[in-house]
């Protein structure tokens, strides 16, 4: 008897790669962008036929790169047996669906390739909830109106008259699942705010490792902590937060916490819908910034994290510049000038450890350097004060007494400059905290 045939692995999707170049761009920018989106669709599962960039004065309003290019596109990428078609900037609905129907295939956008690399890569329920956020933003205003035939609206009771069409029912459906959405990730968020402040009462810093996806975080996360999180050489090899234990010089302990890399041209409701995850670094001490210094294009990857940085209110904390990859034959260079305008740097390989001692003595340096520890008599009637503290602050000891509250607080400088009147000076009497 016949074995049954073994099982083979689904074919490639086959992709078609579009970019465009308007007169104001430089044809490195493009290049680097595409180049950029092929590693995407490859990280997306998809295999590159062909990279295209189209010229142009202005995007066309209707099909993006014009009718005519379209259809002649089309025929390419029929000869091709391309089955994708992805356009490295975003599209309208009405440009998409325009185009589908002329490519007579499947057309996305930059968005929606990163979209699915993001569904794939999620593994806890935060970050599966945050992707379908972001996969529900970009729905939303992307529904077809389809369905428009009388035997598809809603009658009834309270709803006599043209009734409900069909595409009002899906984006009303749409619309109560983002909300459902959101309620769960304030959940989330809750969750994280009360291990956020029982790592405040033990007096934990936290360190944010922030980055260019691909540039090396995950792999350092590993050799500083003994953490087991996957690393990949791909664009987002991990998606979800892992926070582990750091040990400093003189026995400090800390918190380390890996999120999630940035790219350019990210989209600004992906950020949005990532709020949850990047709080942890709204609220880390110092950012981490790993920065891929064998990269040919270090210096715009760079301009990109600190883009992001800006949108999320951050670009003001302290920044400690890890030059990663310094392994590789392309780096020395790259190191010495970065070094010489960059401030708090370290250079370091993480794939091989070189260089991760100065980074922990840099680390504990730069963390003494940003708070100072106080002892506080503060009055109750100051609460917005004492919430503030709170917030800001690492409590190590407390206690009340007598109308006010004592503490012994480690707190950032800039804060600790504004607090000279409530801070018990050496031998001055006071209640121990």
């Amino acid at each position: 008897m016949a074995r049954p045939p073994l099982p083979t692995k689904p074919a490639r999707e086959v992709a078609l790669l579009i970019g465009v170049q308007l007169q104001r761009q430089h044809a490195w920018e493009v290049q680097d962008s595409m180049d950029e989106l092929a590693l995407l669709a490859g990280s997306a599962g998809a295999e590159v036929a062909e990279r295209i960039v189209c010229k142009l004065d202005r995007p066309h309003p209707a099909t993006f790169i014009g009718s005519g290019k379209a259809a002649e596109l089309a025929a390419q990428a029929r000869e091709q047996h391309a089955g994708l078609i992805v356009f490295d900037d975003d599209l309208t609905p009405v440009q998409g669906r325009n185009l589908e129907k002329i490519f007579g295939v499947k057309v996305i956008d930059r968005t929606q390739m990163i979209l699915d690399i993001f569904a794939q890569r999620a593994r806890t329920r935060e970050g599966r909830l945050q992707v379908e956020l972001a996969q529900a933003g970009y729905m939303l205003p992307r529904l077809r109106q389809e369905a428009t035939a009388f035997g598809q609206q809603k009658g009834g009771i309270g709803l006599r008259g043209p009734g409900e069409r069909q595409i009002e029912l899906d984006r009303r459906r749409l619309q109560e699942n983002i909300t459902q959405i959101r309620r769960d990730l304030k959940e989330v968020r809750r969750r994280r705010e009360e291990l956020r402040h029982s790592r405040q009462r033990q007096g934990w810093a936290l360190f944010a490792l922030v980055g260019y996806t691909n540039a090396g975080k995950s792999t350092l996360l590993n050799k500083l902590t003994g953490a087991e999180v996957f690393a990949g050489d791909q664009l987002f090899a991990t998606l979800d937060p892992t926070t582990r234990k750091l040990l400093l010089p003189g026995n400090r302990a800390a918190l380390l916490t890996d999120t999630v890399g940035f790219i350019r041209k990210l989209p600004h409701h992906l950020v949005e819908a990532f709020q949850a995850t990047l709080e942890e670094v709204v609220q880390a001490d110092v950012l981490m910034h790993v920065v891929d210094v064998a990269h040919p294009r270090v210096d715009e990857q760079i301009e990109a994290v600190e883009r992001v940085l800006t949108k999320l209110g951050v670009h003001d904390k302290p920044v400690l510049h890890v030059l990663n990859k310094i392994d590789q034959p392309a780096a020395a260079a790259q190191v010495t000038r970065l070094a010489s305008r960059l401030p708090r740097v370290a250079a370091v390989s993480a794939l091989t450890g070189a260089g991760l001692d100065d980074l922990l003595h840099l680390a504990a340096d730069c963390l003494s350097r940003e708070r100072r520890l106080l002892k506080l008599r503060i009055p109750l009637r100051e609460a917005a004060l004492l919430a503030a503290l709170r917030h800001q602050g690492q409590v190590l000891a407390e206690r009340y007494d007598e109308g006010f509250a004592y503490l012994e607080i480690n707190v950032p400088l800039a804060l600790a400059e504004k607090l000279g009147a409530f801070e018990v000076k050496p031998g001055k009497a006071a209640k121990p905290a």
